[in-house]
């Protein structure tokens, strides 16, 4: 058999590594030194740990790091104010100039324009996204930009348009620097005001589109692929009631994940079908 040959059955037999560069006799190894048991057991007792004794010090059981920071004196104040000012507002008129003259948020002091709302103030379905982008913050309107127009798009499909039947605003009222994730502190400032968007427009569902604004609704760290294609329920403080709500892949997300417009579709017809199941389409 030449080495050809040989190499052929090799690989036939499986054995197509190779892993080191000289072969070893296994059969050859040596033995295994005499009284080496004998040897470990007594290393095994040498470094056996003594028992504590009675006056030893108690080791303290670990305490388990909270999974809401602590929050600053600052931050608690700008909570504080924005509930006054959102309690305070008896229409939509005087939660957006509230929200205009809020100076709790250092956001507000590098961003453009406040981006409150657009889109129709009867509308029976209210859509809340993530943050103003570099040009929703120039227009001062929510997703008026690339992603915005996908938006349009998609809700067009079902029979949904701002000018008619649907009303659009943000959790977070000012574009972050540098188009950032807000912090969660900037999202608890901001909440007081969001629920009481809510309770003004008082819509039939609400539609929370991306991370962010599931997160920041519904205090839930589970991803939008694990909450779409179902309906869950939210209850703002200023109202009695609480309000159906769907949940949407971002726009922008869609961009970046092409494939992912397969099961946006599905989740879009499943909103259409509640809507009209309702009556609000």
């Amino acid at each position: 058999m030449n080495k050809t040959e040989l190499l052929k059955f090799q690989l036939e037999m499986g054995a197509d590594e190779s892993i080191g560069h000289t072969p070893v006799n296994r059969l050859l190894a040596a033995k295994k030194p005499v009284g080496s048991e004998t040897v470990i057991e007594e290393s095994r007792t040498a470094t056996k740990a003594p028992t504590p004794s009675a006056t030893a010090e108690p080791t303290m059981p670990a305490t388990k790091k909270s999974s809401t920071p602590a929050l600053s004196s600052n931050v608690s104040a700008a909570i504080a104010k924005a509930k006054e000012l959102a309690s305070a507002a008896k229409t939509l008129e005087e939660l957006r100039a509230a929200v205009q003259s809020f100076d709790g948020l250092a956001i507000k002091k590098t961003a453009t324009n406040t981006v409150f709302s657009d889109g129709n103030r009867h509308a029976p379905v209210m859509f809340i996204g993530e943050a103003p982008g570099a040009n929703e913050d120039a227009e001062g309107i929510p997703f008026c930009g690339i992603s915005g127009k996908l938006l349009d798009t998609m809700l067009g499909t079902i029979g949904i348009t701002r000018a008619e039947n649907a009303y659009i605003t943000n959790t977070i009222f000012w574009r972050p620097p540098g188009n950032r994730r807000p912090t969660p502190e900037e999202l608890m400032i901001c909440r007081p005001f969001v629920e009481k968007h809510i309770a003004l427009l008082n819509p039939k569902m609400l539609v929370l589109v991306g991370g962010t604004a599931t997160a920041a609704l519904l205090d839930d760290s589970v991803s939008v692929s694990r909450l779409r294609g179902k309906f869950h329920s939210y209850k703002t403080p200023f109202a009695e009631n609480p309000y159906p709500v769907g949940v949407l892949f971002h726009p922008s997300y869609l961009l970046r994940s092409p494939l992912q417009k397969r099961l946006a579709w599905h989740d879009l017809q499943i909103l259409r079908d509640r809507l009209e199941q309702d009556k609000v389409l």
